[in-house]
């Protein structure tokens, strides 16, 4: 998208089956959010399944030039059905719904080239634990607290 940068801190996995990124327009503070799934949807279940940031809302569902547009108290979002995948594309900080509907039309399911480089910002190797200092070498764990002035 367009004026939004891949937060790569947010690159991860999603949902039963799917993985999820958050881009964000450093000029506006909007963020844009795409969560995967395997799946289908349909009418029925469009309407049914409640929104993120709306659970209460009764939602409204409509195809919108091959994707679903999903609405519940002023609050919209996404779904392209790509692959055999569900694509949830959602918006935070007053995200245009133009915005979330430019990136359901565009999106995808990733190429390995594609995953490769979301993921390359990911340490191959866990790295060495932090030596803390405040454990004490037996009990429960607890961190060493030493009382201090007042307390």
């Amino acid at each position: 998208m367009d004026g939004y940068d891949l937060a790569s801190q947010s690159v991860g996995p999603g949902a039963a089956d799917g993985m999820s990124a958050t881009w964000f327009n450093s000029s506006t503070g909007a963020m844009l959010t795409i969560l995967s799934d395997s799946g289908e949807l349909t009418e029925a279940s469009c309407a049914a399944t409640p929104l993120w940031d709306a659970p209460g809302g009764a939602v409204t569902c409509a195809n919108e030039d091959g994707v679903w547009h999903r609405s519940a108290g002023g609050i919209h979002e996404y779904v392209a059905v790509r692959d055999g995948a569900l694509i949830w594309v959602s918006g935070m900080n007053d995200a245009s719904p133009a915005d979330l509907l430019t990136a359901a039309k565009k999106v995808h399911v990733p190429s390995d080239a594609e995953l490769e480089l979301l993921f390359s910002d990911v340490p191959k190797t866990p790295g060495e634990p932090v030596e803390r200092g405040d454990l004490p070498e037996d009990g429960d764990g607890a961190p060493i607290d030493p009382t201090g002035p007042g307390g």
